[in-house]
């Protein structure tokens, strides 16, 4: 899956295309490295993951993608 999100990004950069992330997902992304290690070191309980957007994902427009 790594392959297909490093091919779309380059795509995407290289025919000005809008990118499918934003600092929110790569923000989200990194965490999850420390946010693993909180879960092992204590013993696998749930950890929550931060919101970053600080509740703006909930105002945002959907993208609609319309098939034939």
């Amino acid at each position: 899956m790594d392959f297909i999100m490093d091919y779309r990004l380059i795509y995407c950069l290289r025919n000005g295309l809008p990118l499918d992330q934003d600092v929110y997902d790569a923000a989200e992304w990194s965490a999850i490295i420390e946010l693993s290690r909180i879960l092992v070191k204590n013993q696998g309980m749930p950890v929550k993951v931060p919101d970053f957007t600080r509740g703006a994902w909930q105002k945002n427009n959907m993208v609609t993608y319309y098939t034939k």
